[in-house]
């Protein structure tokens, strides 16, 4: 059927929209591997007449190519609101329809839905890195043509997502659902008891999340924090140039990235190559000398360096974005 059930490691590359300040050149300290710049993301289009059930509005071009290619390589894009969540290969979300049904597969969906919630070929789709390859399928439609499954529920694009990360066919007449990589639907998982406080900051360190400042471990030197005093990482699978994090899925639930902070709140940091990335998951990530940085969840609290050296590529950074190997 053409579905590609081996797990595929190299997860969609994150590419940048560069702000003013220009970034390049190599990292002297480090030697980063330099990956394959990241794959250029085009917007879906078109949308139908919509039912009650499949949402509100219209818009010209419905049922175009951009809604009924194959998925290609998964993806599993993190979302605020959701959690984890699946996308095609572009980074569109991708959903599954309460009227349809998963033992056995079958879709629904036809005519004006269809328009609307376009169907994804089961083509070329491969499982995403951290997803379990045995759960694509698919299912074949009153029209004879084959439609993705996960799980055994059909899989669909929204026509009103109209770039990477959008979630706009969340909840639509109460039966639509972003699909979760087991096929589920996409749920953010509950939150944790409260912890304990933390012990003080160590010196330096700022008082909210939304900073960056400079911290000093008898290991590792001078080093970044963020406003809580959690040490500030750097993955070298990343580029400088083109600026892009090629930590996705799995990886950034476990490495989240530092939010945007203003440079008012950046003390003690270079402020050369101090820009904003733009992932295609719709978040936003702070750059340091034209490198994504990242916190630790294996850090309890502030302090804390457990993620120092981790696989061999990921290392504290210094006050002037340099990776700091010492262990």
């Amino acid at each position: 059927m053409g579905i590609k059930r081996g797990t595929t490691l190299a997860a969609v590359a994150v590419v940048v929209a560069l702000t003013a300040t220009a970034c390049g050149g190599d990292d002297t300290k480090a030697g980063d591997a330099k990956p394959a710049g990241a794959a250029s993301q085009a917007p879906a289009s078109g949308a139908g007449d919509y039912g009650s059930d499949y949402g509100a509005g219209s818009a010209a071009g419905a049922g175009d190519a951009a809604g009924t290619k194959a998925a290609g390589q998964l993806a599993i894009a993190q979302n605020e609101q959701l959690g984890s969540v699946l996308a095609d290969s572009a980074g569109f979300t991708l959903y599954r329809f309460d009227k349809d049904t998963a033992k056995p597969p079958k879709s629904n969906c036809d005519g004006d839905c269809a328009k609307t919630w376009p169907v994804v070929a089961a083509g070329d789709a491969t499982a995403a890195a951290g997803m379990d390859p045995s759960v694509l399928g698919e299912v074949v439609r009153t029209d004879g043509s084959k439609q993705l499954t996960v799980a055994g529920w059909p899989v669909y694009r929204y026509s009103k997502d109209t770039k990477a990360g959008e979630t706009n066919g969340q909840g639509v007449g109460g039966t639509w659902f972003a699909l979760a990589p087991d096929g589920k639907k996409a749920a953010k998982a509950a939150a944790a008891p409260a912890a304990p406080a933390a012990p003080a900051a160590p010196a330096g360190a700022g008082q909210a999340s939304g900073a960056l400042t400079v911290a000093k471990d008898p290991k590792l030197g001078e080093h970044i924090v963020d406003g809580n005093g959690m040490t500030v990482y750097r993955f070298k699978k990343d580029t400088a140039w083109p600026m892009a994090s090629n930590c996705t899925g799995d990886c950034v639930a476990k490495w989240p990235v530092v939010p945007p902070v203003d440079k008012a709140n950046a003390k003690g940091i270079v402020e050369k190559g101090y820009s904003v990335l733009d992932r295609p998951d719709g978040m936003k990530q702070q750059a340091i000398d034209c490198w994504p940085v990242y916190t630790f969840t294996g850090d309890k609290k502030a302090g804390d360096i457990n993620g120092q050296g981790v696989g061999g590529t990921w290392y504290a950074v210094s006050p002037d974005g340099k990776l700091i190997t010492t262990s």
